[in-house]
């Protein structure tokens, strides 16, 4: 929903009526992950996707349904069901969408999330799911209701019982501490060991950060397409003749300091991603003796491989382990035959991706039979 939070907020400010559907779950190779959002307003308009353009059709049909109701709605799509075949999910996956109203009184904790979301600050919605199609008939009394807002330090809302908020208020404190989004399985009082109830938790955590250090062509190519792929990005150097917005345009934050001590002094987390461009050993090895002691999801340098050789001599003199330096990508980047600084970004993100997602690096149709979206 991430996506689409600017489409929603001004729907919600003008009144409008829409529904916001959501991919739940999926399996095998589906093309877009759990999270990812599709909306329609009552004047037809639509913004986002839930499946690259396999179901999108079946979904706003079904959306305009909802709008109508009122009532959320649940459905599957996958290859083995003749109406997934009509729409066109033939990927080889199978995908489950959630489908709820919105606007004009409808989910009123929506504008407080999409608000959350603007401004950095982490927020999760928890929503019941509705019973599947083909399942038992639901027990209107012990169903859940509602909608619950979840931040890290506590909820808002309501599923019907004070047990059950409790239990799936603090999974869901747990998976936005990660970023995760997906089905949590609870008793109708919260118990763990049971799954009579489903509810989808869907986690906004703030973006994850770039670090580019080097304010060189390269840097401003690879800002660009960091903030691309949804990164909050900042670009630090020395000099303030180089970093400047008028080179750096696409950055979130410019930092004029020494790279070491900007670093020192600034979060880093797992999902952060570090960028060593200066191409400087003056500037590298100070800070990469830092960058390899931070739990840092991803760090590059750039540099030939002879540049390389004496960056890790330096480094061990330096007192850097063996392990440390294990974690180091250098040079940066995936062998694309990259000439261009824009061909270089895309060389270096796409190592980010694979490492990430844990991809190849190689081209798809050599790859068969893994399947395409891990």
């Amino acid at each position: 929903m991430r996506d689409i939070a600017e489409g929603l907020s001004s729907w919600s400010a003008s009144g409008k009526r829409f529904a916001v559907a959501t991919v739940v779950r999926t399996w095998r190779s589906a093309p877009r992950q759990a999270g990812s959002s599709l909306a329609v307003a009552d004047d037809g308009e639509v913004i986002g996707s839930v499946s690259g353009g396999c179901v999108e059709g079946a979904v706003y049909e079904l959306a305009r349904e909802v709008l109508e109701s009122g009532e959320p709605a649940l459905v599957t799509y996958g290859v083995s069901d003749d109406d997934a075949l009509a729409v066109g999910l033939t990927c080889g996956g199978i995908i489950e969408i959630l489908v709820r109203p919105a606007g004009a009184g409808r989910f009123p904790g929506l504008p407080g999330v999409l608000e959350a979301m603007g401004a950095g600050r982490p927020v999760a919605v928890v929503s019941p799911l509705p019973d599947e199609p083909g399942g038992a008939e639901p027990d209107p009394t012990t169903a859940p209701a509602g909608q619950m807002i979840v931040t890290p330090t506590g909820a808002q809302g309501t599923l019907g019982d004070a047990r059950l908020d409790t239990s799936v208020a603090e999974r869901a404190q747990g998976m936005l501490a990660q970023g995760g989004t997906g089905v949590v399985r609870v008793g109708r009082a919260g118990e763990e060991r049971r799954d009579d109830v489903a509810v989808f938790v869907e986690s906004f955590a703030p973006p994850p950060r770039m670090l580019v250090f080097g304010a060189i062509d390269f840097a401003s190519a690879v800002a660009r397409i960091g903030k691309f792929l949804g990164y909050h990005v900042t670009v630090c150097d020395a000099r303030p003749v180089f970093a400047t917005r008028r080179r750096f345009p696409d950055a979130d934050e410019l930092v004029v300091d020494w790279p070491h001590r900007y670093l020192e002094s600034t979060e880093v987390d797992a999902n952060t991603v570090i960028c060593v461009l200066t191409h400087d050993p003056k500037f590298d090895v100070p800070l990469l003796r830092r960058a390899l002691r931070t739990p840092a999801r991803y760090i590059g340098a750039m540099g030939s491989r002879r540049t390389h050789e004496d960056r890790l001599r330096r480094l061990r003199e330096e007192g850097v382990s063996e392990a440390e330096l294990s974690r180091l990508s250098a040079p940066i980047g995936l062998d694309l035959g990259a000439r261009t600084p824009e061909e270089t970004a895309v060389a270096i993100m796409a190592e980010v991706i694979a490492l990430r997602w844990g991809g190849t690096g190689r081209r798809l149709v050599e790859t068969t039979p893994l399947p395409i979206h891990r």
